[in-house]
């Protein structure tokens, strides 16, 4: 590959010729946010040839699934009339409990949900039909795979399953307006995705959901009463989810983040070390604490600004010890009925999915850089009103 390999042109014309010719790429201006994330790649990150090769591959496929789902909602436009206004939304720092509580819930039929693999692979892929996605569940699972074996710590982080249900991030960065710097270090896009109004980036989530449920009931999966999300990107921008979806409530998840922000740091740092050549540790502590002691800030202010019936507070504590009656919690929340079969079938869920199956997660704050001082001081006002109250 060339020293252009993040051209925005070239991604275009090959995810245009991968898509048989397809040119629209639907809505949003997505393509400033593209060039910019390009040029960061390139002068940045220090990809290795692998992470080189993986990101400009999940790029162009990104690109090719915008392709097929504008051609399905403009051949088909009951896909856009499908109505998703009030999601249960899973909201807290990462290692809150979030991939718990969502995956619990996400045992009632009751709920849509979208699993690992509709997340990464949202549209058809060319050779496969709509009521039989063979090939892109194969996919999702040798990706899983192989990521598995380049980092065997992952497991120990976050339990990746391509069949389980999953936050929906991946379709958020199909509007390249969202969070790469998970991925590598970009600080230029970073800095120039900060003054971005990302009210798209939620358009774009909402037309992606209405295409799964289409898909969903293609397969013979009937609707659930509310779509069943988690992500902790809304804690930067929770006033446009609640714009675009106007009767969203929302699960607040918390726990100490002397906790939290090490582990996320660690987390984050193995997936750098799976694209750059040069992960830098003490980077993605400073970037990522600071970034996730303003989103929390952001979020608190938010919440003022709304009525308290959007929101539910859970403690990871509650939700470790007692996880069914944090459930119950939510179901009233939310105005759902937990069946007893449904809870039963909860309590089997988590009997074999429990957090002692996992391989420990072994990390320490001072390598991201990250004092008890620190930690302290940059989490004072959200300690004082969620972890002290």
């Amino acid at each position: 590959m060339s020293g252009n390999d993040f051209s925005l042109d070239l991604l275009l014309a090959e995810a245009s010729a991968r898509a048989g010719g397809l040119d629209d790429f639907g809505p949003g201006d997505f393509r400033q946010g593209l060039e910019v994330l390009g040029q960061a790649l390139e002068q940045e990150a220090r990809l290795s040839p692998q992470g080189r090769l993986l990101l400009r591959e999940k790029l162009l496929a990104q690109l090719v699934n915008r392709l097929v789902i504008e051609d399905h909602c403009r051949r088909l436009p009951e896909i856009l009339e499908i109505e998703i206004n009030d999601p249960l939304v899973i909201v807290g720092l990462p290692r809150t409990g979030t991939t718990l509580l969502q995956r619990t819930l996400a045992v009632d039929s009751q709920f849509s949900k979208a699993q690992w693999w509709e997340t990464r692979y949202p549209a058809p892929l060319s050779g496969e039909t709509l009521e039989q996605p063979l090939q892109r569940i194969g996919r999702a699972r040798a990706e899983v795979a192989a990521m598995v074996e380049l980092l065997p710590q992952l497991l120990a982080i976050h339990p990746l399953d391509a069949e389980q249900p999953d936050e929906e991030f991946m379709l958020m960065e199909h509007s390249f307006l969202c969070a790469m710097d998970s991925y590598v270090n970009v600080p230029s896009y970073t800095a120039w995705l900060d003054r971005q109004d990302q009210t798209q980036v939620y358009r774009y989530l909402k037309r992606t959901l209405q295409f799964l449920q289409w898909q969903q009931a293609r397969r013979g999966i009937a609707p659930g009463r509310r779509w069943l999300l988690k992500s902790p990107q809304h804690l930067h921008t929770l006033e446009l989810l609640f714009e675009v979806f106007p009767g969203a409530q929302v699960v607040l998840t918390h726990r100490e983040p002397g906790k939290t922000i090490p582990s996320l740091a660690s987390f984050i740092h193995t997936l750098w070390q799976l694209y750059s050549a040069q992960a830098d540790a003490q980077a993605v502590g400073e970037q990522w604490n600071r970034r996730m002691a303003r989103a929390l800030r952001h979020a608190m202010a938010v919440r003022d600004s709304l009525p308290a019936g959007r929101f539910l507070d859970v403690r990871f504590e509650d939700t470790l010890a007692a996880p069914l009656a944090v459930v119950e919690r939510i179901y009233r929340f939310a105005g759902l009925e937990c069946t007893a079969p449904v809870n039963a079938a909860m309590d089997q869920w988590l009997a074999a999915n429990g957090r002692e199956k996992r391989a420990t997660h072994h990390y320490s704050p001072e390598q991201f850089g990250l004092s008890d001082a620190l930690l302290q001081r940059d989490y004072a006002e959200y300690r004082a009103r969620h972890i002290h109250a």
